[in-house]
């Protein structure tokens, strides 16, 4: 008797959705309405004979919907194309808004109850290996120490857009040693190795970035160029900077015909000041050539005292108040053959390299020391071994249960204390923790999130996840790290389901600094932000183009993310907001006036700054979707398509002619807009361009480093009128921004799932959509809020539930 309730249920519910104007209506008359307007617009071209994108409507049952497990999956299509008006395509007749609405209300329904009578959450893998940002907040958070992931572990693969994914995050021979060979140092860094030998960490300036004033926050007012690095010093002792100075491209070293000024800071505090260049003199006194190839100024060495532990190591020049009397010299872009060339620019830093340690006096007092030992064995001459063995039961205990996020048994006590024997039979105390620790590091339950299926489970059946998984999905979800010692409490408690703790907790969590990995991981690559450190842009369609620029746009896109979501914003806001952060070098791009220095301050663009509100007039969302030479339209109204609008267009046929692009030939250039409908004029690239283009279109007058323009490359006025697939006209950005939110649950729907992909580590399947739903109907109430958005992930069936293996 189940399935004939379920569906009078799923038939009230339509009822009540669609409003009282179908009260009198029977199911089959529903299913009638239905059946027609799929037969008229949808079924000339979904029919079984002709499958249109692998698509038959034809024979679905109208009014059963969501109880057949085999159509599910076609359905949340139609509902998908539906509520994004994609269907039907350009050109065709199309519903009228009510009949779209009142069609996609009754499926979502239909389909939601019978989701909710039988859960279907997914499956998630067992085994989940950390991505290389966890495994070093995970460092971080274990041990209180900063490393460098990126010099210790390869890139990750990406699916779904992320590289949390854990279907592709696999294990390879080389990627095991990887983890030895990091295990090793970490372990040394954090307990301090004092038989170290010296060694060398190259920090290199990028030779496209101008040293022409203050470069970073972490440099002194009044410095110019150079650069400063957060360093772990590995233990106390004597260490050397050598600084070598930037040259030109065939080898002299720059500026150094005036004298010049170099400091040398350690978190500040002055180390040393040397005056570098100046008027060379021969013998008799007289001012002689000098090509600067070897000049003594370049490779000099500063040694200083350092305790161990985190330090700011500082290289920057004096920046002179005053210009030397002279031809005004001309303005050279840093990408340009003549500024490679020109040995007049004042001189810079090229790299610093750091060796040490030397002359070491002690493992110091360190955060991480201070973290790992939580005790200290008695060190009178008739201590036993016991006292030790107890301390580092106590020691290894806690950084188990952290590292393995849930509690320790007596027998990964064991083994981890019979390392540590091992490593005190070589060494002292230290040398036994760091052995031990070493093993914890390269633990399977460190390096994988496991999930076990419960005993009792029947196949292919949902179940609730224990709370300490939960915490797990949770602490990685929100920090991209291991969970802290208040929510793995809550965990072993089994209180995380209690009314109101898992809200509590979530709210904790994002007011966290470490909430800051949803920027860095989500929003990095969600919004293409990681893509900007690989551009490339032409040096000569964009000469101003340097890596001040490109570090400033990148910044721009952090601070306004992190706003949005630690503000705890409107999601909306991410396509209206006029608020923005910009320092000089962006504020010249941008053409704002009166912004000066390095500094990041928070400004309100208004008037003619308008068209640069929210995400499409940031500078590196506009760079990352151009190619280096140009525009292009197609990518970002792809990129429109698939993170905003979530409609992903197919992928191109083979063989598809590329874009005629405007050379030398002596030929009038042609604007994009004319190249592309002469490439739209073959009727394979059409019926997507049609799609694609009218989004990328509005947003032309960006050109391909993001800054505004009116002309095209034919001299002639840029032309952003288009029409969306669903009849909306748009005619630049602000028109644009209109369009998207004309339907807001659109665009919030693909947060959400972005959202979901990321915090799941899996692809979001057809099933999941109801969940899907009920976030974005909840979040509604509270006006789309990122905590409403979160908190709806944290509570859905994906999140909380797992699915056991099919038979």
């Amino acid at each position: 008797m189940a399935k004939p309730r379920r569906a009078f249920l799923t038939r009230l519910a339509l009822v009540a959705a669609c409003g009282g104007s179908v009260l009198a209506q029977t199911p089959a008359t529903q299913g009638a309405d239905e059946r027609a307007l799929l037969d008229r617009y949808c079924v000339t071209c979904h029919n079984d004979r002709t499958l249109t994108a692998g698509l038959s409507l034809q024979s679905l049952d109208l009014e059963h919907v969501g109880e057949n497990a085999g159509e599910v999956e076609r359905w949340e299509k139609v509902v998908r194309k539906l509520r994004t008006r994609a269907m039907p395509p350009p050109g065709r007749r199309r519903p009228a808004e009510a009949e779209y609405e009142r069609a996609a209300t009754r499926l979502e329904t239909a389909l939601d109850a019978a989701a909710s009578a039988q859960p279907n959450p997914g499956r998630r893998p067992a085994v989940h290996r950390l991505n290389r940002a966890e495994y070093t907040n995970a460092i971080r958070d274990l041990l209180a120490l900063e490393i460098d992931g990126r010099s210790l572990l390869p890139a990750d693969d990406s699916g779904y857009g992320f590289d949390n994914i854990a279907d592709v995050l696999s294990v390879s021979p080389m990627l095991t040693e990887r983890y030895l060979s990091a295990a090793r140092k970490i372990s040394r860094l954090a307990v301090g190795d004092t038989t170290l030998a010296p060694a060398i960490r190259i920090f290199a300036v990028n030779k496209y970035l101008k040293q022409d004033g203050r470069v970073s926050d972490d440099l002194p007012f009044g410095s110019r160029g150079g650069l400063g690095v957060r360093h772990t010093f590995p233990v106390d002792g004597e260490y050397v900077a050598k600084i070598y100075l930037s040259r030109t491209y065939d080898g002299r070293v720059r500026g150094l015909a005036n004298p010049h000024q170099l400091e040398v800071r350690l978190d500040g505090a002055l180390v040393e000041r040397l005056t570098l260049g100046g008027p060379r003199l021969d013998d008799e006194g007289r001012p002689r050539r000098s090509d600067y190839r070897n000049a003594p100024d370049d490779g000099q060495e500063v040694r200083f005292t350092v305790g161990a532990g985190p330090h700011l190591l500082a290289v920057s020049f004096v920046d002179q108040a005053s210009v030397l009397e002279g031809m005004r010299r001309p303005h050279y872009a840093v990408t340009s053959y003549e500024y490679a060339g020109d040995q007049t620019v004042d001189p810079g830093v090229g790299r610093v390299e750091l060796r040490g340690p030397y002359n070491v006096t002690g493992r110091g007092d360190t955060p991480s020391r201070r973290t790992i030992f939580s005790c200290r064995p008695p060190v009178d001459a008739v201590a036993s071994g016991s006292d030790e063995v107890a301390c580092a039961r106590e020691i290894l205990g806690r950084l188990g249960r952290r590292a393995f996020r849930r509690p320790v048994t007596e027998a990964d006590l064991e083994m981890l204390l019979g390392f540590f024997e091992m490593g005190r039979a070589d060494g002292d105390f230290d040398t036994g923790i760091e052995m031990a620790l070493r093993r914890v590091l390269v633990s399977p339950d460190f390096l994988f999130r496991r999930e076990r299926d419960p005993d009792g489970v029947a196949v292919d059946a949902a179940y609730t996840i224990s709370d300490l998984e939960l915490a797990s999905r949770l602490s990685f979800f929100l920090w991209s790290s291991l969970p802290d010692d208040a929510l793995l409490n809550l965990a072993e408690r089994g209180g995380l389901r209690r009314p109101g703790v898992l809200e509590t907790q979530v709210a904790r969590m994002l007011a966290d600094p470490r909430a800051g990995a949803l920027v860095d991981n989500f929003g990095g690559q969600w919004l293409y932000l990681r893509n900007m450190a690989l551009v490339s842009p032409d040096p000569y369609a964009f000469a101003d183009f340097d890596a001040n620029l490109r570090e400033a746009m990148a910044r721009e896109m952090e601070l306004f993310l992190d706003a949005q979501m630690r503000e705890d914003h409107s999601v909306l806001e991410l396509l209206t907001s006029d608020q923005t952060f910009v320092n000089q070098r962006l504020a010249e791009h941008y053409d704002i006036p009166n912004i000066y220095g390095n500094h990041f301050r928070r400004i309100t663009l208004d008037g003619a700054l308008e068209p640069r509100r929210g995400l499409l007039g940031k500078g590196s969302l506009l760079t990352v979707t151009s190619y280096a030479h140009r525009t292009s339209p197609v990518v970002r109204g792809k990129w429109l398509l698939e993170n905003v609008l979530g409609t992903p267009p197919p992928p191109p046929p083979p063989d598809v002619p590329a874009l005629v692009e405007n050379d030398d030939s002596g030929e009038l250039p042609r604007s994009m807009r004319e190249r592309m409908e002469a490439h739209r004029a073959n009727p394979v690239c059409a019926s997507c361009h049609r799609v694609m283009d009218p989004l990328g279109f509005a947003l032309e007058n960006f050109d391909g480093i993001g800054r505004w323009r009116t002309t095209s490359e034919a001299g002639t006025p840029i032309d952003t009128a288009g029409e969306l697939v669903d009849g909306t006209p748009v005619d630049g950005p602000a028109s644009l921004r209109t369009a998207l939110l004309k339907r807001p649950e659109s665009f919030v729907t693909t947060v959400t799932e972005k959202l979901l992909t990321y915090g799941l580590g899996r692809g979001v399947e057809y099933y999941d959509a109801p969940a899907v739903r009920r976030i974005v109907r909840e979040a509604a109430d509270d006006d789309y809020h990122w905590s409403a958005l979160i908190a709806g992930i944290v509570r859905s069936v994906p999140f909380q539930m797992r699915r056991t293996l099919g038979s």
